[in-house]
């Protein structure tokens, strides 16, 4: 496809996002305010320095079942839950730290796996069997677009896109901090050997680098990239068997420099019925388009407690993306976009005796929004749901 006819695609594909906001805006939802717990951290425990032994896997696959899918819907203990919420701390010199978390205000939300907030009236798990896999990760036609051009790359949310060292993808969710997905820089046993030295990427349109206007649209954008001061990884990733420690594939990075670039503000996942036209989007860095941000959207097709499933096209290499939707903020009476979840891989799931597999995001339970607001700010007062 010429460079051109991309844009005009790219083009066309933006108004048409607007046409469908302003459907979905006719009926904006009312939902009620949702109890954040609180996290309590005690004195961090030194551990051993990493050995930084592991392999980056960009293509992250799980196998679930149907006591999997539901696994989360069954009330677990407390010392389980607090077990999972702690987390380590991974500093530039190789050092580590553990600290483990008390909860407190849980009992007041449903309970503590992360039940999704707004639940809908849908009995059991609705899984469509109709679909078929063609090609993994992609369904059918390629819905992916490649993002162009300064006017694209530097606008709000694409900027919020950033590139990770170890071939992965990650969203700007404060002025310091990306989020990113845990298999980037973890392997569930130890770092992986990129870690050592982790760097984020920030994409430098071609024009801004001296290159003429007119050749820009065919110019791949440079990267700038920016020394990692600590990353966290919750300790329910680690350690455990990958049907359950999927839940948990998150991590925090830290950079050395705060950065100037719009950030995305995180949300707790609502139900899909409450997202802005069912969707949700995500942009990041597909393998099979090296140097390109490549954006997809689509209808969620699933969600469990912890996880999303959907049919968006990626590709390995976008794990890690930000996965947004439109939320609506009661507070300020409009629909924003909010980060609501990481893409992390595929999953086959198995019910009834039908294998079927979706790509696979880990949504933001109260409990996860409570952790990464924690690891933002350092001051759990100012982790509450606004």
């Amino acid at each position: 496809m010429m460079p051109r006819e991309s844009s005009l695609l790219t083009h066309l594909l933006l108004l048409l996002q607007l046409l469908l906001l302003s459907l979905s805006l006719l009926h904006p939802p009312h939902l009620p305010l949702i109890h954040i717990p609180t996290l309590v951290p005690h004195t961090p425990t030194p551990l051993t320095r990493s050995h930084f032994s592991a392999l980056t896997q960009l293509d992250f696959t799980t196998h679930c079942n149907s006591s999997c899918f539901h696994r989360g819907e069954e009330q677990e203990q407390k010392e389980q839950l607090t077990d999972k919420l702690a987390f380590e701390t991974l500093y530039a010199d190789g050092s580590r730290t553990l600290t483990t978390v008390d909860v407190e205000g849980e009992d007041e939300y449903d309970h503590d796996a992360g039940h999704l907030p707004h639940p809908s009236p849908k009995t059991g798990p609705r899984v469509k069997l109709g679909h078929k896999r063609v090609r993994r990760q992609i369904y059918g036609a390629d819905g992916r677009f490649n993002i162009q051009g300064d006017n694209f790359l530097l606008d709000y949310p694409f900027s919020t896109a950033v590139r990770i060292s170890t071939g992965c993808t990650g969203v700007l969710v404060s002025q310091r901090h990306v989020l990113t997905a845990a298999h980037c820089v973890h392997d569930g046993k130890d770092y992986v050997k990129g870690a050592r030295k982790l760097r984020v990427g920030f994409l430098i349109p071609p024009s801004i680098n001296g290159t003429k206007a007119g050749l820009a649209s065919s110019e791949k954008p440079l990267v700038r990239w920016v020394r990692v001061k600590r990353t966290r990884v919750p300790k329910g990733w680690i350690q455990g068997p990958q049907e359950v420690s999927m839940d948990f594939d998150y991590a925090l990075l830290e950079l050395r420099w705060p950065h100037k670039r719009p950030f995305m503000r995180l949300s707790v996942a609502p139900s899909s019925d409450d997202l802005s036209g069912k969707r949700i989007h995500f942009s990041g860095f597909d393998s099979d388009r090296p140097g390109e941000l490549v954006y997809r959207f689509c209808p969620v097709e699933e969600e469990s407690s912890d996880l999303i499933y959907q049919h968006c096209d990626a590709r390995p290499g976008a794990s890690g993306s930000g996965v947004y939707g439109r939320v609506w903020d009661n507070g300020l009476e409009r629909w924003e976009r909010k980060v609501i979840g990481i893409f992390s891989g595929h999953q086959w799931l198995e019910i009834d005796g039908e294998n079927r597999d979706y790509n696979v995001a880990v949504r933001i339970t109260p409990l996860k929004f409570a952790q990464i607001c924690f690891w933002v700010h350092g001051n759990r007062l100012d982790c509450v749901q606004d």
